[in-house]
């Protein structure tokens, strides 16, 4: 990336005042964006090249607008304008969006290698963050196809002085509702409906200071709605930072959760990408990790889950009723968010299918139907709580 192209963008997405974009507008620039990749990608897939691309675009031009106020911070000092210290993100020379764009050959191989540059500039935050998409298969996206999205993109700034930080985070769930709304079948592996995860948040009341934890945490809307729910209440979102805490199986989904909590101006927080049941990523010497508050919209009756090894289970999960039928996890999701909560004070709400609280008869029952779960005052009181709960499911959560 030469001097004179950054100061080229930096003079025409860092310095000049515009009016800002509005949240209706940039829907309508994402839904466009979407609409271009149609007959060429699979829709359940958009999810997989258009986050990457958007949370580029924002990144870039966030630097630009960055590096045009460290020049005029220091009389016009590109060496000073260039110090890790003056951006949020580094990008190596050549991986700016403008260095991808002037590209029009093998388009799709300069943007995985512009992503892999970012990813290994920012270990501590963007390693892996844009996913696995196939950029280089000229049959889905030839480079016609993908020059007119970039050219798309380029139609607005996306810095922080165009865009604020609330803007974009609301404009980007509105694209994630978008994709799962289009892709059906798939919508529930990572995205839980607003007013579901409203009324979570809102029965775990989570406070300020208080550490949050989602073991299923598909996009991260949930520890999204964690930050406004503190927000609203008069706190102040900032003491949360480094006690949100996810971990999600799937490469694309966990990214998008990432990119999520980023695009919301949140710094600090740990997401992980590796199978829960199988091989929890947060814990402390033999023990599970415990959250103040923890919460999940898990894969429901989830098949292949690591049942066989469950009798054995390392962290002790199974102390909680013992081992839940092989062909149906979703009392063994309960067991690991009650094993993940604080003893006394912690809190656990969930999502759970019909069917893992009232079986079929003749059905495998849960142990946890007829054993210690059962009989534990503080479950039984939650459970309770819980089942009472789809009566009040109308009353809306914070809003954005």
């Amino acid at each position: 990336m030469s001097v004179a192209a950054l100061m080229m963008i930096a003079n025409t997405g860092g310095t000049l005042t515009t009016d800002r974009t509005t949240l209706a507008e940039l829907e309508q620039y994402l839904a466009k964006a979407a609409d271009l990749l149609r007959g060429s990608i699979d829709q359940a897939d958009f999810k997989a090249y258009i986050f990457p691309l958007m949370f580029f675009k924002r990144i870039s031009d966030v630097y630009a607008e960055e590096f045009a106020a460290a020049l005029a911070e220091s009389d016009g000092d590109h060496e000073f304008a260039s110090f890790a210290e003056n951006h949020r993100f580094a990008i190596p020379e050549g991986a700016l969006w403008a260095d991808v764009r002037a590209r029009t050959e093998n388009v799709g191989s300069a943007l995985q290698t512009a992503f892999r540059e970012i990813e290994k500039a920012n270990p501590e935050t963007l390693y892996g963050i844009f996913g696995n998409a196939s950029w280089t298969n000229k049959d889905k996206l030839p480079d016609r196809k993908l020059g007119d999205l970039i050219e798309h993109f380029s139609t607005k700034r996306l810095s922080n002085d165009a865009v604020a930080p609330d803007v974009f985070g609301n404009a980007y769930e509105y694209l994630i509702k978008r994709f799962a709304d289009q892709s059906n079948k798939k919508a529930g592996e990572y995205y839980t409906p607003r007013s579901v995860v409203g009324l979570l948040i809102n029965i775990l009341d989570p406070q300020e200071g208080e550490s949050v934890y989602d073991p299923a945490c598909g996009t991260g809307g949930m520890l999204i709605e964690v930050i406004e729910h503190v927000r609203v209440a008069g706190g102040s979102p900032k003491t949360l930072w480094g006690k949100l805490y996810g971990q999600e199986k799937v490469l694309t989904t966990s990214a998008i959760a990432r990119m999520n909590l980023l695009l919301h101006g949140i710094e600090d927080f740990k997401i992980v990408r590796e199978d829960t049941l199988r091989n929890p990523a947060f814990y402390t010497g033999n023990d599970l990790a415990q959250f103040d508050c923890v919460v999940a919209n898990p894969p429901f009756s989830l098949k292949n889950w690591g049942g066989p090894e469950w009798a054995s289970d390392k962290w002790g999960r199974n102390k909680l009723g013992g081992v839940p039928p092989t062909g149906y996890a979703d009392w063994a999701w309960v067991q690991h968010m009650l094993t993940s909560a604080m003893p006394k004070t912690g809190r656990v709400a969930v999502v759970l299918p019909q069917g893992a609280l009232f079986p079929r008869r003749g059905a495998d029952a849960c142990t946890w139907c007829r054993g210690e779960l059962r009989d534990d005052p503080a479950v039984v009181r939650q459970v309770r709580a819980g089942l009472r709960q789809p009566a009040a499911s109308a009353a809306p959560g914070p809003r954005r």
